[in-house]
């Protein structure tokens, strides 16, 4: 009986023991193993697109572009509803249909960008696109060229007539 109380015991103290690693002083921690050296491969998009809190990774668009804005809520956020004459500090990421190519991104910058809707100082798919959005709420935005920058464009980065796509992050809605 005695035995088999001891032996679970023993092979606990062992596990332990082997968990703490070694006594090197030296701080070098000895070899690496394979689990040491793997990688955490990148998150795809559809991972990211759910996370508020890191930039999202827009996936390559498919398929013909379509010729209406599409609003699609991927986080419904809380609170007041955005409107016109409302302001909402957003973080975004915006890529071109054609070619999925990220021509900008307020997360590589840090900073939230202020839009005040119905002012005229964004883009007619951000000023429709962005009504309705709540606090916390995280939303795709493919914009038709006649909503966007049209057939001049937006040299270098956006060619003439481009459907945009973009993932608009509301951090706050005043």
């Amino acid at each position: 009986m005695l035995r088999r109380l001891i032996t679970p015991l023993a092979l606990v103290a062992l596990l332990g023991l082997a968990a703490c690693g070694d006594d090197d002083e030296s701080g070098g921690g000895g070899g690496s193993t394979a689990a040491d050296t793997q990688t955490t491969p990148p998150p795809t998009p559809d991972e990211t697109l759910s996370d508020t809190s890191t930039k999202p990774v827009i996936p390559r668009p498919t398929g013909s572009p379509p010729r209406r804005l599409v609003v699609e809520d991927i986080v419904k956020g809380k609170g007041p509803a955005a409107g016109n004459g409302s302001t909402v500090v957003v973080h975004y990421v915006g890529v071109n249909f054609s070619n999925g190519f990220e021509f900008d991104a307020s997360w590589d910058s840090g900073s939230p960008f202020p839009v005040q809707l119905g002012s005229g100082s964004v883009i007619e798919g951000w000023e429709k696109g962005l009504v309705g959005i709540r606090k916390g709420g995280r939303r795709m935005l493919t914009i038709p060229p006649e909503m966007g920058y049209g057939a001049e464009g937006y040299p270098p980065d956006i060619p003439p007539n481009e459907t945009l796509v973009f993932v608009v992050d509301a951090v706050a809605v005043k």
